[in-house]
This record gives structure tokens, C-alpha cells and sequence, in this order.
């Protein structure tokens, strides 16, 4: 009885899997445009080399990046990013994974 408790238990957790991962990879609420004035936010997310060719750029920097990430590092909620549409911008207050990998793609690769 217990081992079909689990097994059942188990066949529910996978059988939502599948939709949770569907809400979180949904990036059709479109790009804001994140601006950088402070490359240290990113000091723990890039390599030196990295941060050396960010202060050698002149700052601030933007990149686009889906409007989940922006509200995270912008402490703005999605919702009033959102509203602004096409027009939505903020300054980035923290860094992530995520604004790095964009800063790196969007900035770095172009410099090269």
C-alpha cells in the first residue's frame, strides 16, 4: 500500500513537470531594455576580463533582456514593465546570471 502511495505520489510531481516548465521558459511577454551605470553589479556573474572590458567601454550600457529578468535585477514588478509595452526600460539595481550572459552577448561579442 505505502509503495503505491509513493508511486502515485511520484506519477503526479512528473505529471506537472511538464507545465511549470512552460510557464517559466515563456518569454512572449517580450524584451525591456536594461541600462548598466554600475558594472560592479555584475562582479560576481563575469570574469575579470570581462569586467576590464566593461570600464573600458563607456558607460552606461543597455541590453534587452526578457521582462522577468528585468524586473529582477531592476526591482520593478513585470506588471508595470509590462504595461510600458514596446517602451519598457529600467536601471539595472542588481546583477544576475542572466543580465551578465546578455551584457556578455549584446556588449562584449560586439566589441571584439
Amino acid at each position: 500500500m505505502r509503495k503505491m502511495m509513493i508511486a502515485a505520489a511520484i506519477a503526479a510531481a512528473t505529471a506537472t513537470a511538464p507545465a511549470l516548465a512552460q510557464v517559466n521558459l515563456d518569454l512572449s511577454q517580450g524584451l525591456v531594455n536594461v541600462t548598466v551605470t554600475d558594472v560592479s553589479v555584475l562582479n560576481n556573474f563575469l570574469n575579470n576580463d570581462q569586467i576590464a572590458a566593461l570600464n573600458n567601454l563607456n558607460v552606461p550600457v543597455t541590453v534587452q533582456v526578457p521582462i522577468g529578468i528585468a524586473a529582477n535585477v531592476c526591482g520593478v514588478s513585470a506588471a508595470v514593465l509590462g504595461k510600458a509595452g514596446s517602451a519598457a526600460a529600467c536601471d539595472a539595481k542588481s546583477g544576475s546570471n542572466a543580465l551578465a550572459k546578455a551584457v556578455s552577448q549584446q556588449v562584449l561579442n560586439q566589441k571584439k
